[in-house]
């Protein structure tokens, strides 16, 4: 049997019993047509492991990208997956197949005048001070979700300056709050309603603390109201760690700051003091500046 018959019968069989769309057989068609292409003489479905290693490779120093080989491996697993149920062959040649892991795409982050318009103008109604405290400490000291949800209000340390966080892996960090966001939680805990144990900084109006879907459905509404588009966290958070590093240069402290062990790099996390991160985030943060002085 040629491999063509066997790629109709497997397209026949996506379409049928996987009910797979139209677009995702042509992919598959494609795939292992090329593949078998690029075997010459070698039918596809008698190839060997070590056989299609080597054509990824090939596949790969021609610049295929990390989601087509992805779609590759996929079209040749699920092919000698399908020709293991039928019994045309007895070992599948592509169990150890894999392709690079593709990069994950950072949200676009704010520019200074954008996060600017989009903190200043609000409203001094309880809904408004809430919303605008959220997102003052989002940018101000790079918070994961989670944990500002998470946040009771003795995390806030106003003498200080700063914000106690238990990050993943319950690892506890000091971050820097800035001044404007200081000053925009002072005036959301003026109205605050209190929850039940009477300790969650971020409470809804019935006085529950605040979920992460609430929080993430309050700042797309921001967003869409004050840019023109939907505005998640991380976005904030992403803004915070771009800023920073834009106006320090001190990937260290900025991997600090956000509870990473490797910020986007190679970088061996490094241990930095608090003090030199207070120091490093006064003097480069737009928000941790005093009014006269921010651009």
């Amino acid at each position: 049997m040629t491999s063509i018959a066997y790629f109709d019968e497997f397209s026949r069989y996506l379409a049928s019993e996987r009910r797979l769309s139209d677009y995702t057989l042509r992919n598959y068609q494609f795939e292992l047509k090329r593949c078998q292409q690029d075997l010459g003489d070698t039918p596809l479905w008698q190839a060997s492991s070590k056989q299609l290693q080597s054509l990824l490779a090939k596949l790969h120093r021609q610049g295929l990208n990390a989601r087509s080989l992805a779609l590759t491996v996929s079209a040749l697993k699920g092919f000698y997956g399908f020709l293991l149920k039928r019994g045309h062959i007895t070992l599948s040649p592509a169990t150890a197949l894999s392709a690079p892991k593709q990069a994950k795409s950072l949200p676009k982050n704010l520019d200074a005048d954008a996060v600017s318009h989009l903190l200043s103008g609000t409203g001094d109604d309880p809904l408004s001070l809430r919303d605008t405290a959220i997102m003052e400490l989002f940018y101000s000291s790079g918070l994961r979700l989670a944990e500002l949800a998470a946040l009771n209000i003795e995390d806030i340390h106003v003498e200080a300056a700063n914000v106690r966080v238990v990050g993943k892996g319950d690892k506890m960090r000091i971050v820097p709050v800035g001044k404007m966001a200081l000053a925009a939680i002072a005036a959301w805990l003026t109205v605050r309603m209190s929850d039940n144990e009477g300790s969650a900084l971020f409470t809804s109006m019935k006085g529950q603390r605040l979920s992460r879907r609430s929080i993430q459905a309050r700042l797309k509404l921001r967003g869409q109201h004050a840019l023109d588009t939907p505005l998640h966290p991380h976005k904030l958070r992403h803004s915070f760690a771009t800023h920073m590093l834009e106006s320090s240069g001190d990937l260290r402290a900025v991997q600090e700051l956000l509870g990473h062990s490797d910020l986007a790099t190679t970088q061996i996390y490094t241990h930095v003091d608090f003090q030199h991160l207070a120091q490093v985030y006064d003097s480069a943060h737009p928000r941790a500046k005093k009014n006269g002085n921010n651009q």
